[in-house]
């Protein structure tokens, strides 16, 4: 499959089969992660990987949006040591889209739960309560969990209508692009 077929089918599916993912796809999808261009080289990711069915559940009320996590078979959670990279939100987030662009084109679906800057009710972070469920050290921060299955919906691929051209400008700002 070319690769702008991939980004244009790939869509967040939230609804998952009852069937694990196997190791070598869950190996091949860390490799993927693996490969994400970070700043200086410096990698600050450290990722999970959650098979568990009372983690994944646990993991599903993390925040208000997670719920598609309690059907999931597998989730990755990334996290990023801070003092590695002042940018490792960015880093983390290439490393989890490279995750989301290799499930799609291994056959399996996945859709991204925001942790960073989220609650988890009124008193505690989403982060926090991540980061108490899986041991998660003080000084690596949770930037997402990453839910991975075999689809259980079905969703028809990006049309043209997401082509903002409108969004785009050449060489100065509101100058348009067509």
């Amino acid at each position: 499959m070319e690769f702008f077929d991939v980004i244009r089918r790939r869509r967040s599916v939230r609804r998952f089969q009852n069937k694990p993912v196997p190791r070598e796809l869950v190996e091949k999808l860390l490799q993927a992660a693996f490969l994400s261009p970070s700043s200086f080289n410096r990698r600050p990711w450290h990722f999970i990987v959650v098979d568990e069915r009372e983690k994944l559940l646990a993991l599903s009320k993390a925040k208000l949006g997670a719920s598609g996590l309690a059907t999931a078979p597998l989730a990755i959670v990334i996290t990023a040591d801070e003092s590695r990279s002042d940018v490792w939100v960015e880093d983390s987030s290439i490393a989890a889209e490279h995750i989301q662009l290799a499930a799609f084109d291994l056959g399996l679906s996945s859709f991204w739960v925001q942790i960073r800057n989220r609650m988890h009710d009124e008193r505690r972070t989403a982060e926090d309560y991540v980061r108490e469920l899986l041991g998660i050290p003080e000084n690596y921060r949770v930037l997402c969990i990453i839910g991975i299955g075999y689809p259980a919906e079905n969703k028809p691929p990006h049309g043209d209508e997401v082509f903002e051209w409108d969004k785009v400008s050449l060489n100065r700002f509101g100058k348009p692009w067509k």
